[in-house]
């Protein structure tokens, strides 16, 4: 069966919204909400095709985009692949040409929105910054407290606690504290065991690689509205995530790190490859900062996660 190459947008306003649009009835997947597109001609790149379907369709005009996400979904009587774009900047006002509903939704609130099947993993690509930081090991609480507060100040919104030196004790009254101070202002991930889950309802859940193979079979772990990720290496681990259902990962080492010396790296060219076939958010982490991030999303990722590159000083 032919696959539909179809271009997509996540179109954003200044105050970052980004704008549905409710497909007709009488077309397939009718009724539902989509981010709006359309289909890729003979010839056309994805950019000529995008810039063409919104001028079509909404009567606006892109001025700055940039790739986000490419999902292959095989429903019953089709197979399609969307590939889809952030835009950025725009002109003209958006309006339904074709007489379609649209919508300026809050990116928090794209989940209550009933989407095509194909679509889950655009909602959670559109609701993700492109930045992810993993705090360091060996540092007291209170100084992870500290660079927490400078890291949000500088706009950091997704945020990985991990601490393996402190106890189990020590690292849930740190996650508690730390749950408090991203509250409306960035999105807390938790590694640990998955039994203390209950205790911290506004976190999500960073699997390890060794949590998301025990996990396979079981079910996933969290319910769908709260967050799920895992450190992946390689693509059976990408498999198994895609399986359990997680809304992100995490792909390393893409270069040689100092904590990690004897650990081969992928290179770029091997973690494109495995991010080609990949239908969630990726970030690449591995001896990796702020001036990847270009290099990681043209090899189809989400963005890059870092501890070092991302961590601001602190006191001693």
């Amino acid at each position: 069966m032919h696959r539909i190459h179809v271009a997509a947008a996540v179109i954003r306003s200044a105050d970052h919204r980004v704008l549905l649009a409710k497909r007709p009835l009488d077309k397939h997947q009718g009724g539902l909400w989509e981010f709006p597109g359309g289909k890729v001609e003979a010839g056309e790149t994805v950019e000529a095709a995008l810039a063409r379907e919104l001028r079509e369709e909404l009567g606006i005009d892109v001025t700055t985009a940039r790739p986000l996400i490419q999902v292959r979904h095989d429903y019953p009587d089709k197979q399609v692949l969307l590939d889809v774009w952030e835009v950025l900047a725009f002109s003209g006002e958006p309006h339904g040409v074709e007489g379609q509903p649209l919508a300026w939704v809050e990116p928090e609130d794209l989940p209550g929105y009933h989407f095509p099947a194909a679509n889950r993993p655009i909602v959670a690509a559109a609701r993700l910054p492109q930045h992810y930081l993993i705090t360091p090991e060996n540092l007291l609480p209170r100084q992870l407290m500290q660079g927490l507060t400078r890291a949000l100040d500088a706009g950091i919104r997704l945020i990985q606690l991990r601490a393996p030196a402190l106890t189990e004790a020590s690292y849930r009254a740190l996650a508690a504290d730390v749950q408090a101070l991203c509250c409306g202002r960035a999105q807390l991930m938790l590694k640990g065991p998955l039994e203390w889950a209950e205790e911290f309802p506004a976190a999500g859940w960073h699997l390890t690689a060794e949590q998301l193979r025990r996990q396979i079979g079981q079910g996933r772990p969290l319910a769908a509205g709260r967050w799920l990720a895992a450190s992946c290496h390689d693509a059976g681990e990408l498999a198994q995530a895609t399986l359990l259902g997680v809304d992100f990962v995490t792909l390393s080492p893409v270069q040689a790190t100092a904590s990690h010396p004897g650990v081969s790296p992928l290179g770029w060219a091997r973690v494109t490859e495995l991010l080609l076939g990949f239908n969630q958010p990726a970030y690449l982490l591995g001896g990796l900062g702020h001036d990847d991030l270009q290099r990681a999303v043209r090899a189809g990722a989400q963005g890059v996660a870092a501890i070092r590159a991302f961590w601001p000083e602190v006191n001693p």
